[in-house]
């Protein structure tokens, strides 16, 4: 577009109003650029502000949880905890119960549960990954090491178990125990998955629904579990978060091929030298010619990476579209999350959460 603005000016004074045009051009583009990342990001200050009191009694009994005889143990699952992150997960299960009228206290423990099992997964991924940083701080295992990563994340986990019983309610339990089976179940797949070209979109699909998207179902509906509520509403729940969930991996994976490090909280192209099989990579092999092909394979499939390889990886993605085309399949699943709300009458809650769909498929971290 540029290119013909300026074509055939003829004469300097020409040429120069027409790179001050561009320059305009350039400046609005920024402007409206940073004006829909602060609205987008006003979605989630919405929701952190509507269960924000009950978000710092979260936190109180998390690091209360954490505390032990073992100084070690607080200071490593401590480390994580301190790194903050979006806790869109535990916002979630608040933020749901509010939606469900619920008016007891144990969201709060099972917020807490949910936050636990986030991140044990989390610290035990870093090690697989050999990661080094997460929230933009070092990862625990890249300070002290990957024995005491995991074994803190193990600790993590059964200190959600905790929180689980002390609901005192057994259908919740048997949701939990399930969610955190499926989660690993999920982590394993991924794994076996690493450098299979082979791997379909299904496969895929199936892999984040389980790693990913199970915790924001189980997060979204198991409040619903403490009270006498109808299966169709618990159901619809349970659509909001499985879907919201694989919407939020879509772009966590798109992100790892476009996000600017410092935003994203985490090293960029993390995926592509850890020869992860991701959506990215699936459409990729599908879609290019076959000297693109023959770079997949080097680098994904046989691991050979050499400098500039990445930055030639997000060239093709470019070139062939398939950014674009993942964040057209995040919106469908956003949509679909929306469209499992609309049981619900109309409050606050319900659009503050419609929103939260929106933010998740438009940010930039």
């Amino acid at each position: 577009m540029f290119n013909g603005i300026i074509k055939n000016t003829g004469n300097v004074s020409k040429v120069y109003k027409k790179k001050n045009y561009c320059y305009y051009i350039v400046v609005l583009l920024y402007k409206y650029d940073l004006e829909n990342n602060l609205n987008n990001q006003k979605k989630f200050d919405d929701l952190q502000q509507l269960v924000i009191n009950d978000l710092k009694k979260v936190d109180i009994l998390i690091k209360e949880k954490i505390k032990n005889k073992i100084n070690y143990i607080p200071e490593v699952a401590g480390h994580l905890v301190k790194a903050g992150g979006k806790k869109i997960r535990s916002m979630l299960c608040l933020a749901c119960a509010q939606l469900c009228n619920y008016k007891g206290i144990k969201h709060i423990n099972l917020s807490a549960c949910i936050e636990f099992i986030h991140t044990a997964t989390l610290m035990h991924d870093d090690v697989i990954d050999e990661s080094k940083k997460r929230r933009g701080l070092k990862t625990a295992n890249n300070i002290w090491g990957n024995k005491s990563s995991i074994l803190v994340g193990d600790f993590l986990l059964s200190k959600s178990f905790d929180l689980m019983t002390e609901v005192e309610n057994i259908e919740v339990l048997k949701i939990l125990s399930k969610t955190s089976s499926i989660i690993i179940e999920g982590e394993i797949s991924q794994m076996l998955s690493n450098r299979n070209i082979a791997t379909t979109e299904d496969e895929y699909l199936d892999i984040i629904k389980s790693k990913t998207a199970q915790l924001f179902a189980t997060a979204s509906k198991i409040n619903s579990y403490l009270i006498e509520y109808p299966n169709e509403y618990k159901n619809a729940l349970d659509s909001f978060g499985m879907n919201l969930g694989i919407a939020f991996q879509l772009i966590d994976d798109l992100l790892d091929y476009k996000a600017i490090e410092k935003d994203f909280g985490k090293m960029v192209g993390n995926d592509f030298k850890e020869g992860k099989i991701t959506l990215p990579i699936i459409l990729a092999l599908r879609r290019s010619d076959q000297i693109e092909n023959n770079f997949w394979k080097k680098t994904i499939q046989d691991g050979q990476i050499d400098p500039g390889d990445f930055q030639k990886a997000c060239s093709i993605l470019k070139k062939r579209k398939i950014l674009d085309d993942i964040y057209i399949r995040a919106k469908h699943f956003g949509a679909v999350a929306k469209d499992a709300l609309g049981i619900f009458d109309d409050s606050k809650e319900k659009k503050i959460l419609l929103n939260i769909v929106d933010f998740v498929i438009d940010r930039n971290f």
